[in-house]
C-alpha cells in the first residue's frame, strides 16, 4: 500500500503533524518504499529548525519565571500597560499568570507584534492563562492623578482581580507601592520576561478595541489609524476639531491653544 502512494496523498498524511513528527513520519516511508522524499524532507526540515529558533528564543524569556520557580514561588503573574503615552483614551494594564510549563509560541514583546498575531496571542492567552485581570484608568483619572499615577492604579486594579492572588508580580519597570506580594521590577520586561509579554498582549489588545470604538463615535480623528497616539494626523485633527470628550486635557492643551 505505501509503495503505491503518490507524494500529494504523503504531504496530506503529514500536514498536520508538528514539524519533528513529520520528518520522522518522512524518513520511515523513505526507508520502506524507496521513494524520493528530499523535497518534503528540505520543506519540514527547514520548518523543524525554525520551530527550534523560536522555542530557544522563547526559553531565554522563561529566565526569571524558572529562577523563581526554583526558589520555591510558585504562582507568578506579569504585569504590563498599553497606553501611557498617548493623546486620547486609557491607560490600560493586564496581570497574567500562566501555567508553569507553557510554550505559546511567538509570544513577545506585544510592540514587536502585527495587529493579527496579537488578536491570535490574545485568544491563546486567555484560554490558557490560570488567571487574568484587566484594570483601567480613563483620560479623566489621567488628568487629575497624572499618567504615572494612573499606570499604577490600573496595575493594582488588574491584580486585584486575579485569583488566586500571586506570590511574586514580575513588572515592567513600575513599582508598586499598595500590593502585598513581592515583585520584580524588570527594564524592558516585556521581552524579557514570557509573563510580562503576556500582559503586554492583553493590555495592547484590550485598549486598541476600546479605541477602535470610539472611532466610531469620533471619526473625524482618525482613532482607528493611530490609536490615539500624536501623529502629525491626530495633532492636525486636534488643532481643526478641538479635543473631544476622551481627548487627555493634560496631554493635549497646547495643541488647542496653537488653534486659538
Amino acid at each position: 500500500m505505501a509503495a503505491r502512494m503518490k507524494i500529494k496523498d504523503i504531504e496530506l498524511l503529514v500536514k498536520e503533524l508538528d514539524a519533528e513528527a513529520a520528518l520522522k513520519k518522512l524518513y520511515n516511508i523513505r526507508e520502506e518504499t524507496g521513494m524520493s522524499l528530499d523535497k518534503l524532507i528540505v520543506k519540514y526540515q527547514k520548518k523543524k529548525d525554525a520551530f527550534d529558533k523560536e522555542k530557544a528564543r522563547y526559553d531565554t524569556m522563561c529566565v526569571y519565571e524558572k529562577d523563581a520557580y526554583k526558589k520555591g514561588i510558585k504562582i507568578i503573574a506579569g504585569v504590563d500597560e498599553a497606553g501611557r503615552g498617548p493623546l486620547a483614551g486609557p491607560v490600560v494594564a493586564a496581570a497574567v499568570i500562566l501555567p508553569q510549563d507553557i510554550f505559546i509560541e511567538g509570544l513577545n514583546d506585544s510592540k514587536k507584534l502585527s495587529h493579527e498575531k496579537r488578536e491570535k496571542l490574545y485568544d491563546i492567552i486567555i484560554k490558557n492563562a490560570l488567571s487574568y485581570g484587566i484594570g483601567m484608568a480613563d483620560e479623566k483619572c489621567i488628568d487629575d492623578i497624572n499618567i504615572l499615577n494612573a499606570t499604577i492604579k490600573a496595575m493594582e486594579e488588574a491584580i486585584n482581580k486575579l485569583g488566586p492572588q500571586p506570590e511574586l508580580l514580575l513588572i515592567d519597570a513600575v513599582k508598586l507601592k499598595n500590593v502585598g506580594m513581592r515583585q520584580l521590577n524588570i527594564i524592558g520586561g516585556d521581552a524579557l520576561s514570557v509573563s510580562i509579554a503576556a500582559a503586554s498582549v492583553l493590555a495592547k489588545v484590550t485598549r486598541d478595541r476600546l479605541i477602535a470604538q470610539m472611532h466610531n463615535q469620533y471619526p473625524e480623528y482618525g482613532f482607528a489609524n493611530h490609536k490615539g497616539y500624536g501623529t502629525k494626523e491626530h495633532i492636525e485633527a486636534i488643532k481643526k476639531f478641538g479635543i473631544c470628550p476622551i481627548h487627555r486635557v493634560s496631554f493635549t492643551k497646547n495643541f488647542v491653544m496653537t488653534k486659538a
